[in-house]
């Protein structure tokens, strides 16, 4: 061994791990990125504070809807009368009426029909020449009681839309659509059969035209049946900046009905006329028309039979808070992406985890579930305390199935959102760009629209193209062809169906996504 070769230094073996090599998962990444949103405590006490902003908006929402009087509260401007099926309606009408016992039937031809207005208070100008309600109504009903709310079937013709059998409230078929005049009358036949009820319509009294049946379950022996009349009241409305301006106008239907004919077991006693509920009206019998022996009644009615229109109920309440918690996680969503790009921290990020796909989806899921996690909770929260701040019947309980809908998708609404952000988050950069992008884009629209701030076509046209017909997934109040009423979102209706309406904004959402997507694969992240 030479000198050299002592001072060589031996050779020695390089370490190597006897750890398997492995890469970060999904799952991992996850739960990093879940590490780093609950170890900012500012973060953590917003998604609190979102739950108590839901909590206490939504109360105190719903609370201002309706009218409160020394602690007692009632949904509007009297308490409603509710149908067998549990929906608030409106049950008012002239009614000229007897019993019929078992199966019978009763037929009436209406000879002629009107619709006049007249201002509903002093101070209301003179209606406006050619307008008119145009459901004001006259024909035959039979009803399984007295009672208001209680379950009917009626054959009727209208002042503007032609012949209809309607019966519970929210059922109405469309018959001819034919006017009862003077030239050209309407025959009108219901027959009982157990708890089938059967409308029929006909031009000459002679061939008739069955245009449905009802069947009113529980149906007694006894019911009232007979002649009827009604007209609700009718408005003129002016857009205004900020809401409408509205005249109300009394409706009173006049209907002349002649060749009255009952079978089965009917008294044979007088008509009695009853105004019943709130209706107004009275009738009158004549000789008849003078060509024949027959009697002839007018009968006039004011008032409805129909759902009743815009009153909230107790699952509309998450609406209102969800909006402000909206805003809270926004501004949270977009904090927990931008601070990472102004403090340069995603690149250790990125060396862990090469694949910024899988980061973006991370990012996008941890924030996507704080936020569904505060809808849930605070509807958990505001449902029950709500419930309890109003009296039994002030406010109808939609089903349960529509209501954990309404509370599924609010919680749904929060966490797209928040993932919404998350991605303009991505691509912007600057917190301040990007939660007014989101703000402009989601909250503006609905403020317009919902604050009655644009016509209703324009606010219609709002809640259809943008993030904000994700509100729509709220929506309990159905749209009643039916009933005369201001169907525009400032009264809770929607243009879209709720998942119509949700999967819009889901678009929005999925097209920011593909964009941020795109942005972290080609900008550099430490820029």
């Amino acid at each position: 061994m030479t000198d050299l070769d002592l001072a060589r230094p031996a050779p020695t073996a390089s370490y190597r791990s006897t750890l398997p090599p492995s890469r970060a998962g999904f799952a991992q990444l996850v739960h990093a990125e879940l590490t780093k949103f609950r170890t900012v405590r500012g973060w953590s006490l917003g998604l609190v504070g979102a739950v108590v902003f839901m909590v206490l908006m939504s109360l105190s929402g719903g609370h201002n809807g309706g009218n409160c009087v020394n602690g007692v509260c009632s949904a509007g401007p009297s308490d409603p009368t509710y149908a067998p099926s549990g929906i608030p309606v409106t049950d008012g009408f002239y009614f000229v009426h007897q019993t019929l016992d078992g199966d019978g039937s009763i037929t009436v031809r209406i000879a002629a029909m009107t619709d006049t207005l007249s201002p509903a208070g002093p101070h209301e100008p003179a209606p406006n020449p050619g307008a008119a309600e145009t459901w004001g109504k006259a024909g035959i009903i039979l009803k399984t009681s007295l009672t208001p709310g209680s379950a009917y079937a009626a054959v009727l013709a209208t002042s503007g839309h032609g012949v209809r059998m309607q019966y519970d409230y929210t059922h109405d078929i469309a018959g001819s659509s034919a006017a009862a005049t003077q030239d050209d009358p309407r025959w009108l036949r219901l027959t009982r059969s157990g708890e089938v009820i059967t409308g029929y319509e006909s031009a000459d009294g002679s061939n008739w035209t069955e245009l449905g049946t009802a069947t009113l379950p529980g149906l007694g022996t006894s019911v009232q049946a007979g002649m009827f009349a009604a007209s609700p009241e009718y408005s003129q409305n002016t857009q205004l900046l900020g809401g409408l301006e509205s005249s109300a106008y009394n409706s009173t239907a006049s209907a002349r009905m002649d060749h009255v004919a009952l079978q089965g077991d009917w008294p044979q006693g007088a008509w009695t006329g009853t105004a019943f509920d709130y209706g107004t009206g009275s009738y009158a019998a004549d000789s008849g028309d003078g060509t024949d022996a027959d009697t002839a009644y007018v009968v006039s009615g004011s008032g409805d039979i129909a759902p009743e229109a815009g009153l909230q109920d107790t699952s509309q309440i998450a609406e209102s808070g969800a909006f402000l918690a909206l805003i809270v996680l926004t501004v949270l969503a977009t904090q927990f992406v931008t601070a990472e790009f102004k403090h340069r921290l995603l690149g250790p990020t990125m060396a862990a985890s090469p694949r910024r796909g899988r980061l973006l989806a991370a990012k996008s899921l941890v924030v996507g579930t704080a936020a569904f996690t505060v809808g849930l909770v605070a509807s958990a929260i505001a449902v029950p305390l709500f419930d309890r701040m109003w009296p039994a019947g002030a406010l109808y309980k939609v089903g349960a199935l529509t209501e954990a809908r309404v509370v599924l998708g609010i919680s749904l609404l929060l966490a797209v959102f928040a993932v919404l952000a998350v991605a303009v988050g991505v691509i912007v950069r600057r917190s301040a760009v990007v939660i007014t992008t989101v703000l402009v884009l989601a909250v503006l629209p609905y403020l317009l629209a919902v604050g009655s701030l644009l016509p209703g076509g324009a606010a219609d046209w709002l809640l259809r193209v943008t993030p904000a017909a994700g509100f729509a997934i709220a929506q309990t109040i159905p749209v009643y062809p039916q009933v005369d009423g201001i169907y525009q979102p400032w009264g809770g209706y929607y243009p879209l169906a709720p998942w119509a309406g949700f999967a819009v904004l889901c678009a929005y959402a999925a097209l920011a996504l593909g964009a941020a997507w795109l942005v972290l694969r080609r900008r550099d992240v430490t820029a």
